[in-house]
């Protein structure tokens, strides 16, 4: 087992990063060394126990101070970063990513000075917190390099004098490789990092897009559901009953959706304590103990759909929205259970990680100007950050729920549905006219009485037409009134085809017709 003594350039390495984190945060810098420093005493403990350091077992008070800030902080505008002082690392962070914009955002956004301050968050930001692992790394073999080649062909002391390699046996030559095997490689590293990241994009852009589907057509449906409700006989409160029914039951499908596609620990419990708040105690009941809750959830809304008074051609198009969001749901389980192929992104891992790790070996020389090849280092820790964070971007957008804001999506679903549920003809100040008895059909499946209806006006004939039967040529088949109508459609035996309507069958009344009856005949007579 070797001492920590013998691991000086590890500790070099450590003290250099925590040096940098030193500039941006003390107090986060020295939480960071002591995590650093025990993992390195992990693999090497001390012997004995006559040593008087100790390193202290939890964050400083200041650290410990903040924490209630990150617990309480929910706004994800454009200066997220700024009013949350410490950033979770890893997967704690996502929620915190679920960006919602408003207008004073986006002037912020496009404003002059973003990167003064997107450069001043670097040392803060979670998301290159994420890559210390990787850099510290690269960092580490270009220190070792520097170190092993100043031994191996000679160094430059402070006094600017130059010494003789303290190794210097032909068994230890100065190490290094030609920079044009990384020229002829880069190109495709880029062209594989160019395709992780757009691939990664796409599958967010479609989640995104799948949600706001979901916005539109929640919308609509309530919209619908509120100007096709057939208000006759029905009081007021039953009426809003049933739209806010309708509206519970849209918002109960989207939750159910959003927590379908959440991780359990984070949205189980907020889950079902919303959905008893909000919806009766059986239906909510009922979505938690289903094996597949949207599913459920969509049925129920399917079932308030039935149960509105309109007509079913109405209620299909109603059923049309539940078709899309039945799609969209579909999309998103697609996207969440099926990432991008495997072996192309462990390729691309390994791809990076090695050329990332060779790379101090190719530009050793091309730092020879700066005392002893020291400038590689700091080179190496930008390069390595920049071409870590493109393949870290892949990552993150590749499952895009979680840092997509679903939970205000169904805030404002519910809050939109709900208000559209309390809309009344009328409420404008402009009250509706009278519904039309022909237009009445295609409202309502309740029977008709053909004596206060008016036949369709009759198809215009182009030309001069010759009726057979009458043998009379005429322009054009002039409008009839209505009683002749009538009296044509209880005695003719054949459907009039100047516009009048086919007779009633012997089964039913001639004065009582259901609609479907009436469409039926009506396709015949204007045949």
């Amino acid at each position: 087992m070797v001492p920590p003594s013998r691991c000086l350039v590890v500790h070099f390495v450590l003290w250099m990063y925590c040096l940098v984190l030193w500039l941006g945060d003390a107090d986060l810098a020295v939480h960071g060394f002591v995590v650093v420093v025990r993992r390195c005493d992990k693999h090497h403990p001390k012997k004995t126990t006559t040593s008087t350091t100790t390193l202290p077992p939890s964050p400083s008070p200041t650290i410990a101070a903040r924490l209630p800030l990150l617990q309480s902080f929910t706004s994800t505008g454009w200066d997220s970063f700024e009013k949350l002082q410490i950033m979770p690392i890893g997967e704690a962070q996502r929620k915190y990513r679920r960006t919602v914009y408003t207008h004073d955002d986006w002037k912020n956004h496009r404003s002059s000075d973003r990167f003064i301050v997107y450069l001043q968050a670097i040392l803060t930001s979670g998301f290159y917190k994420n890559l210390a692992g990787e850099v510290l790394l690269t960092t580490y073999i270009a220190t070792a390099v520097c170190l092993y080649n100043a031994l191996a062909g000679g160094y430059t002391d402070f006094q600017g004098v130059q010494q003789a390699a303290v190794l210097s046996s032909q068994y230890f030559p100065v190490i290094g490789l030609p920079f044009a095997a990384f020229t002829l490689t880069s190109p495709s590293l880029g062209l594989l990092l160019v395709f992780r990241t757009n691939t990664s994009y796409k599958r967010w852009d479609e989640a995104r897009k799948n949600w706001g589907m979901n916005i539109n057509h929640t919308r609509n449906l309530n919209r619908l559901a509120n100007a096709y409700y057939d208000s006759t006989d029905v009081s007021l409160e039953e009426r809003q009953d049933d739209l806010t029914h309708v509206a519970e039951c849209t918002w109960a499908f989207v939750r159910a959706m959003k927590r379908h596609l959440s991780p359990e620990e984070e949205d189980e419990a907020d889950f079902v304590k919303e959905l008893f708040l909000k919806l009766p105690a059986q239906q909510a009941e009922t979505v938690v103990k289903a094996a597949h809750r949207p599913n459920r959830a969509l049925q129920d809304l399917s079932y308030a759909i039935e149960a509105l008074p309109m007509h079913y051609l109405r209620k299909h198009e109603l059923h049309h929205a539940l078709t899309i969001f039945e799609d969209n749901l579909g999309s998103s389980e697609r996207i969440l259970t099926s990432p991008v192929p495997l072996f192309y992104s462990r390729h691309l891992a390994r791809f990076l990680a090695v050329w990332l790790l060779l790379l101090p070996l190719a530009i050793y020389d091309a730092f020879a100007t700066s005392w002893n090849h020291i400038a590689m280092i700091p080179a190496t820790v930008v390069i390595s950050t920049m071409l870590f964070g493109i393949e870290e971007i892949g990552t993150q957008l590749e499952e895009p729920f979680t840092v997509l804001p679903m939970q205000s999506f169904c805030d404002k679903i519910y809050n939109w549905c709900t208000e559209i549920s309390t809309w009344q003809p009328g409420d404008n100040d402009r009250l509706p006219k009278p519904v039309e008895p022909i237009h009445g059909l295609y409202f309502t499946e309740k029977s008709v009485d053909w004596t206060t209806v008016s036949p369709p006006p009759p198809l215009p004939v182009v030309g001069h037409t010759t009726h057979a039967a009458a043998g009379v040529t005429s322009n054009a088949s002039p409008s009839r009134p209505a009683a002749a109508a009538a009296a044509a459609v209880k005695t003719s035996k054949k459907p009039d085809r100047g516009g009048g309507l086919p007779p009633p069958s012997p089964s039913s009344s001639p004065h009582q017709l259901s609609m479907e009856d009436f469409l039926k005949r009506q396709s015949q007579g204007s045949s």
